[in-house]
């Protein structure tokens, strides 16, 4: 087979379970990192432009709007993602079109409460104006995302990576355009809102010959079970903004704008990093699906693997980040920014409780206790608003990132038990290699750092200095991940020969 044959077969084809997963997890991270690399151009920029203040304004709108809108969607892609790699083609096109129904109506109701409603609670000044474009980027992207579930559940990642990339790229573009024409919050707001459009127009154009009369599969009885399996992940969506929106809405009740923009700089990478356990959550949703209750064997074995291959990616992201955070933020946005380095270091270590939990939940969803979730985002979401209240008025922005740890802390603390009540697996006492290597790196990376080496130079031999620790000491999981990209480095192997 030639070499662009085999190629083909591995990124456009699911020939079998680890090469489906490989193929997932390679257009996934392609399309998410490749995706927001992209649209990181345009992010700097305009933080850049902006300024703190306008920035923090524009970060708020969006923000605020997304608070509203999360607890308006009762998770409805979940439940599409979930059942529809089980159904039969006629099944899967009735639940296609009765959740395309739902999610429009969603979209218009959640439009009227952004217009109507969210300028009552807006605090900072040229926020408001913001908001009836802020629903526009919120619709088309809601109606994107609502595609892309859909394709997830057909394990299509590379038609996904395809639209992600499009999209990025002409908010990259619009955005260029319209700063330079104003260089103000509300012009980025427009570029953003154009870009979003033209991505949900791409989706639709590649889904096209599912869409051909597809409402005549919409279902009115399909309605109330759906609404039955979901609400519990409404809820949980609901209280779990709690714990990742309302960090900069109470912020910007108690401090400045520029205080709101330098956080929300600070997130903005932490959001761009915490794509990675998401790209192992969208990968496993479909094989945990299939194995849940059928094969609990299985189950156990893959879900470790994969919790075991997080903390491999984490732990050095965490203990790293926390170290070299304040060069990070004058490195990416600027010298104004390097205030929120201390905010950022703080939200690095999350990642040590966050990216594990995402999978796990992942694995709760998939066993259908989905009602199970709503305790550990009950602990997460009014943990963190107890906890900005009391920490932001005393120690800023800084407090609220604490608040951010404390209570993501707790709540994937109860997620883990409940999983291990569903399926009892082990993966902390495999750790101890991971562990070694983190600190071996974490020394290094705080000795080049007093050395003031220049940060990229020490993030590239940190990173150097823990893997070869970990090849030094014949870590499975490296051994592990050789196996899942087997197929990858088979068609690079044929393209040296060639």
């Amino acid at each position: 087979m030639s070499f662009f044959r085999k190629l083909k077969v591995f990124l456009f084809r699911n020939t079998s379970t680890k090469q489906t997963v490989a193929k997932n997890t390679v257009w996934l991270s392609v399309s998410n990192f490749g995706g927001r690399a992209i649209k990181a151009i345009i992010v700097i920029y305009a933080a850049r432009v902006l300024g703190t203040a306008a920035w923090g304004v524009f970060s708020y709108a969006v923000t605020l709007a997304g608070f509203f809108t999360s607890f308006l969607d009762p998770g409805v892609n979940a439940i599409l993602m979930r059942e529809a790699p089980k159904a039969e083609e006629k099944e899967k096109m009735t639940l296609f079109s009765t959740t395309l129904v739902m999610k429009l109506t969603l979209i218009a109701a959640t439009a009227a409460f952004i217009i109507f409603v969210a300028p009552s609670f807006s605090t900072l000044p040229g926020a408001k104006i913001l908001l009836p474009i802020v629903v526009l980027i919120i619709a088309f992207d809601t109606l994107r995302d609502f595609f892309s579930a859909f394709i997830r559940s057909m394990e299509k990642m590379e038609w996904e990576a395809g639209i992600f990339l499009f999209t990025n790229l002409s908010i990259v573009v619009a955005g260029f355009i319209f700063l330079a024409i104003a260089p103000t919050a509300q012009s980025f707001t427009w570029a953003y809102a154009a870009g979003t459009a033209i991505g949900a127009i791409a989706a639709i154009f590649v889904l096209r010959r599912y869409l051909k009369k597809i409402f005549s599969f919409f279902s009115i009885r399909l309605v109330k079970p759906i609404i039955a399996a979901a609400w519990p992940f409404a809820i949980t969506g609901a209280l779990g903004v709690l714990l990742t929106n309302t960090d900069i809405l109470i912020v910007s009740w108690m401090r400045t704008a520029s205080d709101v923009g330098i956080y929300s700089a600070a997130i903005r990478i932490i959001q761009v990093i915490y794509l990675i356990p998401m790209i192992f959550q969208f990968s496993m949703l479909p094989l945990f699906a299939r194995l849940a209750h059928r094969d609990n064997e299985k189950f156990r074995i893959g879900l470790e693997k994969t919790i075991g291959l997080i903390f491999l990616v984490s732990v050095p992201l965490a203990l790293g980040g926390a170290i070299l955070g304040t060069q990070i933020m004058a490195l990416v946005f600027g010298a104004s920014y390097a205030p929120g380095g201390l905010s950022f270091k703080i939200l690095m270590l999350t990642m040590l409780v966050d990216f594990p939990s995402s999978v796990i939940s992942a694995a709760v969803f998939a066993y259908g206790r989905q009602k199970g979730l709503i305790i550990t985002s009950l602990i997460g979401g009014i943990g963190n608003v107890i906890f900005d209240i009391l920490l932001i008025p005393r120690f800023g922005i800084a407090g609220s990132a604490v608040a951010t740890l404390l209570a993501q802390t707790a709540s994937n603390g109860y997620l883990w038990h409940m999983m291990k009540k569903i399926n009892r697996f082990e993966v902390l006492p495999k750790l101890g290699l991971i562990a070694i290597a983190g600190a071996g790196m974490a020394a290094i990376t705080a000795s080049l750092f007093a050395l003031h080496v220049e940060v990229v130079l020490n993030v590239a031999l940190s990173a150097a200095v823990y893997l070869t620790i970990l090849a030094a000491f014949r870590e499975p999981l490296l051994v592990e991940i050789k196996h899942i990209l087997r197929p990858a480095a088979e068609v690079v192997s044929e393209s040296i020969k060639v």
